[in-house]
């Protein structure tokens, strides 16, 4: 069953978020996930949406996410992401 991995984030210092943006698809690319969606500007339908951009990506199953987030390479990026926004980041499991 394909798991999607969502971030909502709100830049607090742009500067180290682009840096991790910069080296993200270099990590990305080599696990078994596909990006969907990365929009600095989604539309708000309904409600209050304090946020910068919202990433949404899918891996075949659970054990395929995990492998991601926990890499170590993955890792050693997430500092600057985590440093230059915050971030909720959700594991949805599809239908």
């Amino acid at each position: 069953m394909a798991v999607y991995i969502i971030a909502q984030l709100k830049f607090t210092r742009r500067e180290l978020y682009d840096r991790y943006q910069a080296r993200f698809m270099g990590v990305f690319s080599r696990f078994r996930g596909k990006l969907l969606a990365a929009d600095a500007h989604p539309v708000v339908l309904e409600g209050e949406w304090p946020r910068d951009k919202v990433v949404i990506m899918e891996f075949p199953d659970e054990a395929a996410a995990e492998e991601f987030q926990n890499s170590p390479e993955y890792l050693e990026i997430s500092v600057d992401r985590k440093a230059g926004a915050d971030a909720i980041v959700l594991t949805v499991r599809g239908l």
